[in-house]
């Protein structure tokens, strides 16, 4: 490349996939054995929420994904002759892109909506005939909405499979799919040697009842309390209630230890985890809680701490932690395009033609 202003060629770096810490793949596809028949039950089905998951799929949806993480070259074509619908009603870089990545890393093609304005919606048409329409359009629908209830009113015509791309502040399942995949490749002795490895505490910046990350995050981890020590929740203080109602107690209940603290800075230095988001949305905008924790490389880490972060970031996380090890977030939403590659395949019924492929 040449510099425009100085005329000097400037190279651009080519990084190694693990430049941010060991988040290469094959660990935990060494971890995790077994190809099952549990991928079956994805098929044809509706992605609404981080609830809908059995351990065994999510451990084998997991396996599938480091193997196109591993290797991507060997998965060109499964989705070759299939349509999906990416439909995003609401501002998104990386989760849209991410899809319509993984669907074009494995052979399909995709028509792409991003303006509800230029829909028959903006004329009132219903999103009940735009599900209908769709099932003649494509093969799968990835929707994203500021109403909680679009999807599920899309869902009652559909006769494709729809995935929840985020409605609201309801749920955001395929990111806590790609966190918790990124949490069992930096541990995965939690599935190969787990008597010998050290349960975590892992603290979250975020409020449940009004964070869809956190919210399907939190319904994720609990399917795998034994990893954890503790569950920290730290939030400001200004409300008691950022929890919606039962959301605590069933948390508790599945065996996950979650407390409630206002002082991050104390409780750094004993966190294997941070996983920090500051944005809400409300409706069509958004609240920003990026002035109320900060991190940054002066921030008193343990030494060998990751950081995640579902990104979009504002001033709560500093770039100056980008390159440290404690980065962990970017190859979080690397690992998010092959782990919905995994589930892409699974719901459109093509996992024979890659589960026989050699990792």
């Amino acid at each position: 490349m040449v510099d425009p202003v100085t005329s000097e060629k400037v190279s651009f770096s080519r990084q190694k996939l693990d430049v941010y810490g060991d988040a290469h793949p094959k660990k935990l596809l060494k971890a995790i054995s077994e190809d099952g028949d549990h991928l079956k039950n994805l098929a044809e089905q509706h992605i609404l929420s981080a609830d809908q998951f059995s351990r065994e799929e999510l451990l084998q949806l997991f396996r599938l994904s480091a193997k196109f993480e591993g290797n991507p070259a060997r998965f060109r074509t499964p989705l070759k002759g299939k349509i999906l619908i990416s439909a995003f009603y609401e501002p998104s870089t990386r989760t849209r892109l991410s899809f319509e990545s993984a669907w074009h890393r494995l052979g399909g093609d995709i028509m792409s909506i991003t303006d509800r304005s230029t829909t028959g919606i903006a004329k009132g048409e219903s999103l009940e005939d735009v599900g209908e329409m769709f099932n003649n359009y494509g093969d799968c629908v990835v929707l994203r909405d500021s109403n909680e209830e679009s999807v599920h009113l899309m869902m009652d015509s559909l006769r494709i499979p729809i995935i929840n791309a985020g409605n609201g502040v309801d749920e955001h399942p395929t990111q806590a799919l790609a966190d918790l995949y990124t949490i069992l490749k930096w541990r995965p002795g939690f599935i190969s040697n787990p008597e010998e490895t050290a349960k975590i505490k892992m603290g979250i910046v975020g409020i449940p009842n009004k964070m869809r990350t956190v919210r399907s995050l939190l319904k994720m981890l609990a399917k795998f309390p034994e990893f954890f020590e503790e569950v920290i929740i730290f939030h400001d203080g200004s409300s008691d209630d950022i929890f919606d109602p039962d959301q605590l107690e069933q948390l508790k209940e599945s065996g996950l230890n979650v407390v409630q603290e206002t002082d991050l800075k104390a409780r750094l230095p004993e966190l294997d985890i941070i996983y920090i988001n500051a944005i809400a949305w409300v409706g069509n905008t958004f609240e920003s809680f990026g002035d109320k924790f900060v991190i940054n490389k002066d921030s008193p880490l343990k030494k060998d701490a990751i950081i995640m972060h579902p990104l979009a970031r504002g001033e709560e996380l500093d770039t100056n932690l980008d390159g440290t090890a404690h980065n962990w977030y970017f190859s979080q939403a690397r690992g998010a395009v092959f782990l919905r590659m995994a589930l892409l395949t699974c719901m459109c019924e093509r996992t024979e033609r890659v589960m026989d492929i050699v990792e």
